[in-house]
């Protein structure tokens, strides 16, 4: 859904920007603090794409901070460069270089080793400033002699020397900084990072190089930090050494926590916040030390009853305050369209059945777990167009089955074809880009995002890709993606739901969603995996429904443990069992073979 003012927190920005020196004096900021809070802020934005919007956390922000100031103040007080903004570009490249190098090291692991990784990172580099490179840093005592930023313009040049100057010069880089941010988070690059913070593992099946994502943004970030360390050297005259401090990592992350991550202002309010109570906690009350302490335990309360941030309270208060739209009912999915499907349907179909022969063809497949058999020798085909369903009682190794069928775990031995290409081997991304993709038995959705966002994700992987680096394109300018939402959508009978939280619709409607996942990639072979599991009688019935209406002209495996409904809707069956397989054969042939019966613990098919 578009917003009805695209611009407005640009607008809002700019006049918080020209009327902060004015305002902020009478409340107790130095004109120093004020110019600091924009630079911290400036590093804050990178974090928070990083970690609020990717939910990657680092504590290596200072290595890119004090190397980017580095860099620019080297060529400013070592060579012959004067000219400010050059070195600043050349200083922010250089940290995006290294964030580069880094990236491809911390981003093998995930969680709190990432974290640790880039704590490790952070002490080397301060090792190296201090010691090795000192003769280039300064060591312990910085670059002093840095130059103020000054712009030439050919007839005269412009010097910010002054605080108002200075802080005119720091406010439209902000400015332009977070403007860019923005740009970065409605984008379709930014929608991928959303998914990869709610369910890295769904982005993943759904097509998306998450990896190459993340390797983008922890460049993105590395270039904000060491912008803003250009900056800092040309506020203070020189490049301090305690850029390149664990402490300033950690300053980086709390001020984020504090004004609220994943808002791109927060980290603004934090240092605001931040900085404004170490000056007012030192200078004003001379507590000497003593003011971390009092510091820390205001993050604490402020993180406790804030858990948002400062950011996210206001917005959680103006959506108490603002009026309610309407809620909208959940529906039951209706009947599925007789004759030919609606154009929306048709939209979210890419196979036909004007393909004969197999589209999927194993042989041998085998997945071990160390001294466990979870599948042994097992050989399957699907012809295109059918409809096929897997039974077998609990532990017949169904679930192994269909993630060697996705690539989701490599087979022990044994060889996978998909539509004349082998794929054995092949990772989970690049089966879902050849047609391959699955719905899972446990719902795995975008869950803090809208329907409309979570079939978003799934479409951009079949309309661009697994990777591309579109920072700054405007999300509906992708083109057929709207009709591509709008006809899963229809598909899926969620069309009255795409603008709802996917937290707040019922169980049904999220069944519906995780399958229009699937159907949003295009997929040449659909596997569904348990599609009626944990569902009430009416809405099993609907959803029966639903697969009838989808499945035409698709090919399709379904697992269920509903086999009433399973043998309604496929025109054959594979058996499991003990992860090898038992028989094939019609519903009818299934329902009264021996050997199906007995795995059925005594004879329950004899009652179907």
């Amino acid at each position: 859904m578009r917003r009805p003012f695209p611009y407005l927190a640009e607008a809002l920005t700019l006049v918080a920007l020209i009327a902060a020196p004015f305002i902020l004096p009478h409340l107790g900021f130095t004109p120093s603090t004020i110019n600091r809070i924009l630079i911290w802020g400036m590093v804050g934005i990178g974090f928070d794409l990083l970690f609020g919007y990717t939910g990657l956390l680092s504590f290596g922000q200072s290595a890119f901070f004090g190397s980017g100031g580095m860099f620019a103040a080297y060529l400013l007080t070592q060579t012959s460069m004067q000219n400010t903004l050059l070195a600043l570009l050349i200083g922010t490249v250089a940290a995006g270089v290294l964030g580069y190098l880094v990236g491809l090291v911390a981003l093998r692991r995930t969680g709190i080793y990432f974290a640790m990784i880039t704590v490790a990172i952070a002490e080397v580099f301060f090792y190296l400033e201090f010691n090795p490179l000192s003769d280039f840093t300064g060591g312990e005592n910085g670059l002093a002699g840095v130059p103020s930023p000054s712009v030439s313009l050919g007839f005269t040049t412009l010097e910010f020397d002054s605080n108002l100057s200075m802080y005119a010069f720091f406010a439209f880089w902000y400015f332009v900084a977070l403007a860019l941010a923005l740009r970065i988070v409605r984008s379709p690059f930014g929608l991928v990072l959303r998914a990869i913070r709610e369910n890295p593992l769904r982005a993943q099946a759904l097509g998306h190089d998450i990896r190459k994502y993340k390797l983008a943004v922890f460049v993105v970030a590395a270039m904000y930090a060491g912008f803003a360390g250009g900056l800092l050297g040309m506020m203070q005259g020189f490049m301090p050494p305690d850029a390149f401090m664990f402490a300033t990592s950690g300053e980086i992350v709390m001020q984020t926590a504090i004004g609220g991550a994943g808002t791109l202002f927060g980290p603004l309010l934090g240092a605001a916040v931040w900085l404004y109570l170490s000056d007012f906690f030192q200078v004003t009350l001379k507590l000497g030390a003593t003011w971390k302490l009092i510091l820390g335990l205001v993050f604490v309360l402020l993180v406790v009853f804030l858990r948002r941030g400062l950011a996210g309270g206001i917005i959680d208060l103006w959506q108490l305050i603002r009026p309610k739209p309407a809620k909208v009912a959940a529906a039951p999915a209706p009947a599925p369209a007789s004759g030919a499907e609606t154009a929306e349907m048709q939209v979210a179909r890419k196979s036909t059945r004007t393909h004969e022969g197999p589209i999927l063809q194993v042989t041998g497949l085998t997945k071990r777990y160390g001294g466990l058999l979870a599948n042994s020798d097992i050989d399957f085909s699907v012809d295109h167009g059918e409809i096929r369903g897997i039974i077998g009682p609990n532990g017949a190794g169904k679930s192994t089955f269909f993630k060697m069928l996705t690539c989701e775990v490599p087979p022990t031995s044994g060889k996978i074809v998909f539509d004349g290409r082998e794929i054995t081997g092949m990772g989970v991304i690049e089966a879902c880009q050849q047609g391959l993709t699955k719905s899972y038995q446990i719902n795995q959705l975008f869950e803090k995002l809208t329907v409309r966002q979570n079939l978003e994700i799934a479409a951009l992987g079949e309309l661009r890709g697994k990777f591309k680096l579109d920072l700054f394109k405007n999300l509906h300018k992708v083109r057929k993606l709207d009709a591509h939402v709008a006809g899963t959508a229809a598909l899926v009978h969620l069309t009255g739901r795409l603008d709802t939280h996917v937290s707040e619709l019922a169980y049904g409607e999220k069944r519906r969603l995780e399958i229009g996942l699937a159907l949003a990639t295009t997929p040449s072979l659909l596997l569904l995996d348990e599609p009626l599991a944990g569902m009430s009688a009416e809405e099993r019935v609907e959803t029966v429904a639903l697969l009838k209406s989808i499945a035409q002209g698709r090919t399709l495996v379904i697992i269920d443990h509903d086999m009433d409904s399973l043998f309604e809707l496929v025109s054959k069956v594979t058996v499991l069992q003990e992860g090898r397989l038992l028989v094939e054969g019609t519903p009818d042939e299934i329902k009264s073979n021996a050997q199906v019966q007995e795995a059925y613990l005594g004879g329950v098919m004899e009652e179907i």
